[in-house]
């Protein structure tokens, strides 16, 4: 009774695991579970811990098989099978080992040299004391992670790793017999040399053994009999080494680290960087750094932090997609998402790429021209400097600055130090927080953070964070996607929204962009921020990026073209070709856009008009006479006209003398409905819409209607267009207008109530 109370107390007594007493290597994972890098314990052995559910039963019942088939009866030590080695040692006969599994624990464990009679007598004793503190399943465990399996291998998990490149768990029954029998002797049997005469006898009686207990493995029996060609230590992988070095580095702590790499991506990345730095190397191009992330999972799919860890000469081991770079022009599309949000301009809306100050600041374009007007897409995907420099002026909170702020870019000066040479690059971002902006385009306009690891089963997902509208970012994805290939003139198909970069000085090269549901991001430099000439984005960086996305198309790494939904607020609109205005009755030629209720702006063009020219002078006349045509002029503001003129593309304009008594009879539309200071109550059960409806004058063929500048609708002169106010509040105020095809409004306010 007493000892059985004390053998309780001795289990119940708080004491270490015995995986504590050990120290661990630590093993890097890709995503479908292949090793990329096994390092080395404190103790410069390789041997990684895994609980006994992790390793495969098949093996375990080999090793008590081949080890100690009375595990689980004896108390740590088996009488019979000492008495019985001393026996055969005495007479002679072919040496066995009379050590239970138990024995083989506390002899690594405890460092005992049991080669003497005394060590033999301590050997037992500490078997016995381990047998008396852990269970069954804690010293198997324990003894099949610390097992020696040749050279400086211990332990079943870093010798399957290292011989057969699997898990534990994932052993096949000849690979179990090889690994069951190395322990026995770890100097002759080590499993990668090869063909090993000792090693096979062994595995051969080991099978013997195991075909007698389980006559229904005789099928395997050809298989089980075949010498295993291991591998060897020293061709342990040692992929995706940046990646591997920064989760080394951040996990720390961390036996097993699961990557969200995917081993097939890394590779062909890694491939086509190697076979484009060679071929570019005689204009200095010698390093690069990628990124590919999933942005539908936010999961980093492949990284390269240099082109050659193992090259001093570019310092290869300095990881690129961590380091700050100006960015460049990679950051134009959130300056026109931001403002496509804040309503400033549409895909069609004309921008002026023309001379311009703002205040002490005077951008100028990378080609030192001047484009005059284009449209707001033209100029984001030409990557014109002005435009984009105006627009930001533009921009109220959120601005760039802001925007990137709430994005998670770190280490931003204040925004004063910046002003708006931060839309040009005048900052600095990391490979690592480009692509997680683009992202945040990819996954309409919501911002999560990247991950490099996979997710734990019982983590709790991240908040997401909203930057953009999703509109915003669908139609800035829109533009991008016509960018015209170097390679083609014609923008990619299937379709990639991508988007270059240059820094100043020609020290870094950038293309970012979008494609099926990945985000990828190059970076093309050197790490000591050496200028290069050769280093502009669309000639350095895009056909790189470009090669990438097509070797992952090529392979069937990637979906191509992901089905989106179109938002729900998004419309296509006619608008005028040359201001990309509301078309007006004079506008020539007309086009559609992508445009945004209740955001995007509503500007009726008013570029056009119509006048009256004698043939004979020139001149313009009052009205249709004798020798008049009418012709319709373009009345551009001077500066605009200059810059034409400079194109070799002059416009006409409207001629200096003439009648101009014209403009004097102009008048607005006429709201007829609703009326004028009437408050109009809507029920919930049965709402009924507003019936809208104004006159106009003659020639008036379209009338525009608007409601807090969101477009309701069109219609003609005298004709009605119900609209429905929002149901969810009561007492709000609208402006209501009514705009004609010549520009001339009326506007009116009316109040709506909601009752049930």
């Amino acid at each position: 009774m007493g000892v059985a109370f004390l053998l309780a107390l001795l289990r119940w007594w708080p004491h270490a695991p015995l995986s504590e007493t050990v120290g661990s290597s630590r093993a890097v994972y890709a995503q479908g579970g292949e090793l990329l890098r096994l390092t080395l314990a404190g103790d410069e052995q390789y041997r990684l811990w895994v609980p006994l559910d992790r390793i495969s039963p098949t093996l375990v019942d080999a090793v008590l098989l081949y080890e100690d088939r009375r595990f689980y009866a004896h108390p740590g030590v088996n009488p019979a099978a000492l008495v019985r080695s001393a026996w055969r040692i005495a007479s002679g006969e072919r040496r066995q080992g009379g050590s239970t599994l138990t024995m083989q624990l506390a002899r690594r464990v405890y460092g005992i040299d049991s080669r003497t009679p005394m060590g033999k007598i301590a050997q037992i004793g500490a078997a016995l004391w381990l047998e008396a503190r852990f269970g069954k399943r804690e010293i198997l465990e324990a003894y099949l992670n610390t097992a020696p399996y040749g050279g400086n291998i211990e332990g079943v998990q870093a010798a399957s790793l290292i011989y057969f490149r699997k898990d534990a768990a994932k052993l096949s029954l000849p690979e179990a017999l090889t690994l069951a029998v190395i322990p026995q002797n770890p100097v002759k049997r080590i499993a990668e040399r090869g063909r090993n005469a000792e090693l096979q006898a062994a595995r051969e009686r080991l099978w013997a053994l195991w075909a007698e207990r389980d006559p229904t493995a005789k099928q395997h029996a050809p298989d089980a009999q075949l010498a295993l060609s291991a591998q060897s230590r020293g061709s342990l992988p040692f992929l995706a080494p940046h990646a591997t070095d920064m989760l080394l580095a951040q996990e720390r702590g961390v036996q097993e680290v699961r990557t969200t790499i995917d081993l097939r991506m890394q590779a062909t990345l890694e491939r086509v960087m190697g076979q484009y730095l060679r071929t570019h190397a005689d204009v200095g191009m010698t390093n690069a750094s990628a990124l590919l992330l999933d942005a539908s999972t936010m999961q980093v799919r492949a990284l390269i932090g240099s082109a050659d860890w193992h090259n001093d000469a570019i310092a290869g081991q300095v990881n690129g997609t961590q380091a700050k770079r100006s960015p460049g022009s990679t950051l134009k599309p959130f300056i026109y998402a931001l403002a496509l949000d804040q309503g400033l301009l549409h895909p069609k809306t004309m921008l002026k790429d023309a001379p311009t100050s703002f205040g002490p600041y005077t951008p100028e374009n990378f080609d030192h021209r001047f484009a005059g007007p284009l449209p707001a897409q033209e100029a984001l995907i030409r990557s014109r400097n002005i435009p984009a420099v105006a627009v930001a002026a533009k921009l109220s909170k959120p601005g760039l600055y802001d925007f990137m702020r709430l994005a998670g870019v770190q280490k931003l000066q204040s925004e004063s130090h910046y002003g708006l040479a931060l839309v040009l690059g005048g900052g600095e971002v990391t490979p690592e927080e480009l692509a997680s902006l683009y992202a945040t385009l990819a996954n309409g306009g919501i911002s999560q953070p990247l991950r490099y690891t996979q997710p734990a089963p019982d983590e709790r997902p991240t908040q997401p964070l909203r930057l953009l509208s999703e509109e915003a970012s669908f139609i800035t994805l829109d533009m991008l996607r016509h960018t015209p290939r170097p390679d083609t003139t014609l923008p990619a198909r299937p379709a990639i929204a991508w988007k270059t970069g240059t820094s100043w000085g020609f020290r870094d090269a950038w293309t970012a962009g979008v494609f099926g549901r990945h985000v990828l991001v190059v970076w093309v430099g050197n790490f000591d921020g050496t200028s290069n000439p050769a280093l502009v984005g669309v000639d350095a960086a895009a056909p790189l990026f470009l090669r990438m996305v097509d070797a992952l198309r090529a392979e069937r790494l990637d979906p191509g073209e992901v089905a989106t939904r179109q938002p729900p607020d998004l419309r296509q609109v006619e608008v005028c070709t040359a201001t990309g205005g509301l078309p007006d009755a004079l506008c020539p030629v007309r086009t559609t856009t992508w445009f945004i209720a209740g955001k995007s702006p509503i500007q009726v063009s008013n570029l056009h008009r119509a006048v009256w020219v004698d043939e004979t002078t020139g001149k313009v006349v009052c009205g249709p006479q004798p020798n008049a045509r009418q012709q319709v002029v373009e009345q551009w503001g001077s500066d605009m006209r200059r810059l034409f003129r400079q194109a070799g593309l002059p416009r006409a304009s409207l001629p200096s003398d003439g009648c101009e008594k014209g403009e004097a009879s102009e008048t607005a539309p006429l709201i007829t409905s609703p009326l004028r200071g009437v408050r109009h109550t809507l029920r919930v059960k049965k709402p009924e819409p507003l019936v809208l409806r104004a006159e106009a004058a003659a020639g008036t063929q379209t009338i525009y209607w608007f409601a807090d500048d969101a477009l309701i609708g069109r219609a003609a002169p005298g004709e009605g267009i119900t609209w429905m106010p929002d149901m969810a509040e009561t007492g709000r105020r609208y402006v209501l207008r009514a705009v004609d095809d010549q520009g001339r409004a009326e506007s009116r306010e009316v109040t709506v109530d909601i009752a049930p």
